[in-house]
């Protein structure tokens, strides 16, 4: 099979694995515990966490299950720990579910959420940001690439316009660390990661913050800083560890994007949806009057796997609300592909996905 649906989940690398098998046969203490085998458990999963940080250039990092714990962590934990300085929280439209979903939440609790709409490209107006500022907004959250259509947010510039407020700044990396690089001086004060988007495991991930106050989500024993209560699942802080060691964008990517853009422009009935300035891991495409689904099956027949839109909606029969949100014409709105590359992606992968689209565009 050649596999690129990269931005649902990625092959854990073999180096990967291995970390976290060793640490299950030889770390399996727990880490809480005072006896040695406790203590040597609790320094390796220190020694994780201050890899992370020194990768992430940032202070602090508390281990989760992934991109969707990590922002809940980081929106809930800043507005119930700011709520008195105020409850006004800025966003995007077409963020990540995660995202969404909790600021509805937060929104029945009595925040107030404003939902920054998007231009064609899936971009936010810097000025409709500066302009929807107030002296009460606690948070900004924004992902640094679209998991869609691969819009990147300029979170440089946005962590600059946001210096003289008194809004703190979340970002949601988990498509972007180890495929587009964030710069150690415009890094925001949360950051939320996601293990399986990297070639690491499921089930890991991280919200790194600096000189920030958050309130618990998760209560218990007080594991985590008091953050997120439960036994460390150390095994899986070691093999993310590694995983972010090893992130690092392909220059291939780039060279694949734009080839297959220059492919898909001589077929008529296919649109590219991802813009010029996407990330270029990831490229969305759209088929005229047709459902997606059809060409995902027809490529799967062909052994090459794609995805109709992203993970958390795909097998949902409502339109994504990204491609509601960029304004994709009627008649292509249901047709929408995503291809996404990861390290194991190859240039023959990149051939025999055009080969196949040829064949099965002709059935279609």
């Amino acid at each position: 099979m050649i596999y690129l649906d990269n931005s649902a989940t990625t092959k854990p690398r073999k180096e990967v694995l291995e970390t976290f098998i060793t640490v299950n046969e030889q770390y399996y203490a727990n880490p809480a515990s005072i006896h040695r085998m406790g203590n040597e458990a609790e320094d390796l999963l220190e020694g994780a966490r201050a890899q992370i940080k020194q990768l992430l250039k940032m202070e602090h990092a508390v281990f989760t299950s992934g991109g969707t714990e990590s922002n809940n962590l980081a929106l809930f934990g800043v507005a119930k720990a700011y709520q008195h300085r105020g409850k006004h929280i800025i966003t995007a439209v077409t963020e990540h579910p995660s995202v969404l979903k909790s600021l509805e939440a937060l929104e029945q609790q009595g925040f107030d959420i404003t939902r920054l709409p998007v231009d064609r490209s899936g971009a936010i107006d810097l000025n409709e940001l500066n302009n929807a500022l107030r002296q009460d907004t606690i948070l900004v959250s924004l992902m640094h690439v679209n998991n869609e259509i691969g819009t990147v947010h300029p979170i440089a510039e946005i962590k600059k316009l946001l210096k003289g407020s008194r809004a703190l700044f979340h970002v949601d990396a988990v498509q972007s660390i180890g495929k587009v690089k964030l710069l150690a001086d415009s890094m925001p004060d949360l950051l939320s990661i996601s293990g399986h988007k990297i070639h690491g495991l499921k089930g890991s991930g991280v919200l790194a913050y600096n000189q920030v106050e958050l309130e618990a989500i998760l209560h218990g024993g007080g594991q985590e800083f008091g953050l997120r209560s439960g036994t460390v699942a150390v095994p899986q802080a070691a093999a993310l560890a590694k995983a972010l060691r090893l992130a690092e964008p392909k220059p291939d990517y780039a060279e694949w994007n734009k080839d297959l853009r220059t492919f898909f422009k001589g077929f008529n009935g296919v649109k590219t949806i991802s813009p010029e300035t996407a990330a270029p891991h990831i490229l969305a495409i759209a088929l005229k009057g047709l459902k997606g689904e059809i060409l995902v099956t027809g490529l799967q027949q062909e052994s090459v796997i794609v995805s109709t839109s992203s993970a958390c909606s795909s097998k949902s029969k409502e339109i994504s609300h990204v491609i509601e949100a960029i304004g994709v014409p009627r008649e292509f709105k249901e047709g929408v592909i995503r291809i996404s590359f990861g390290a194991f992606t190859t240039a023959q992968d990149i051939a025999e996905l055009k080969k196949a689209f040829e064949r099965v565009y002709r059935l279609v």
